[in-house]
């Protein structure tokens, strides 16, 4: 009985271990896709336009389509490729970081200047109309997926930075958990966001009592100013957190200058106006590093739009073609 009760106890042990390991996974999880906020707003604030024009009953399908070649994306080839990184080439993440900072402030920056009507958006193959509506639910499919891939490579990118040096498995479970919950967030919310108007039409023109109609015709009217409300908040958070990637990744190589200025004009500024002062500085750096990203962007938007955007739609045709 001695030994059965020994056994229990360590069994409870190894339990009580395996539970903190995958407390830790989940809390540094939390913490990793969290720093990802931008990018994971763009991928939620891009997403609806791929099934807009279709059919109701396409629309959850084509979501579940996208959502499966993002988790694909993130599992099967970014994850391996990220802690391939991660343990034998670290010196790579900083300048990967900045890439993917220096694409966010892109997009960012296009997005304002497009809207003030200074350049014209570009446009992917999968925008193109198509006479058959299987070929356009495809392209449009596949257009969703590319670009995804490039958004999952930045969300990635940036949890494997935020992610404490620790043993190879339990940065491949925090990845993995990362891809998991950032995919099953965006895309539930985007399958919500596209389906809240119908359901707001169902509401008002079946509803049983007049608060329910009442309420699905508000819905309906608050959709379209909910999905540009969702724009502008991607857009700021694409030149805020593009802005303060470059800025850390270029503390972490050496370059001090522009993060020590950022960190102490913050400060000054928190202190001047008094009050709650940690979330004045937090307020004050994001600011600062969005103003940042809006200006490299701006400066990146011609080497974008004649230079990176040709040869990236060359290679899409070619795929396309073969």
């Amino acid at each position: 009985m001695s030994g059965l009760l020994a056994l229990l106890d360590d069994v409870a042990a190894i339990a009580k271990v395996a539970a903190a390991s995958v407390d830790d996974v989940m809390a540094q999880a939390t913490k990793a896709g969290a720093k990802a906020a931008g990018a994971v707003i763009d991928d939620a604030a891009v997403t609806p336009k791929y099934v807009h024009g279709f059919s109701a009953d396409r629309e959850l399908p084509i979501i579940w389509r996208i959502a499966r070649g993002s988790m694909i994306n993130k599992l099967v080839f970014l994850l391996p490729a990220g802690l391939a990184l991660s343990n034998f080439a670290p010196w790579a993440i900083p300048p990967l970081l900045m890439m993917g900072g220096a694409y966010l402030c892109f997009e960012g920056a296009e997005k304002i200047a497009h809207s003030f009507g200074l350049v014209e958006h570009h446009h992917s193959d999968a925008e193109e109309s198509y006479d058959d509506p299987a070929h356009l639910e495809e392209e449009r499919a596949k257009g969703a997926i590319k670009t995804d891939f490039i958004l999952s490579a930045e969300i990635m990118t940036i949890a494997l930075a935020a992610i404490p040096s620790s043993t190879f498995w339990m940065e491949a479970f925090t990845l993995a958990a990362v891809a998991v919950m950032i995919t099953v967030a965006v895309y539930g919310s985007v399958a919500l966001i596209v389906k809240a108007d119908d359901v707001g039409l169902f509401m008002a023109n079946r509803g049983r009592f007049s608060l329910t109609r009442r309420l699905g015709e508000g819905i309906v009217k608050v959709m379209p100013k909910f999905l540009w409300l969702l724009t502008i908040v991607g857009t700021a958070a694409m030149l805020w957190v593009g802005g303060s990637i470059i800025v850390h990744a270029l503390h972490e190589l050496g370059v001090h200058g522009p993060y020590e200025a950022i960190k102490g004009l913050a400060s000054a500024l928190a202190s001047a106006i008094g009050g709650p002062v940690d979330a004045l500085k937090w307020l004050f750096t994001a600011a600062i590093d969005g103003i940042l990203g809006l200006t490299l962007g701006l400066i990146l938007i011609p080497i974008g739009l004649k230079v990176v955007t040709p040869l990236w739609q060359a290679v899409f045709r070619k795929n396309l073609k073969s």
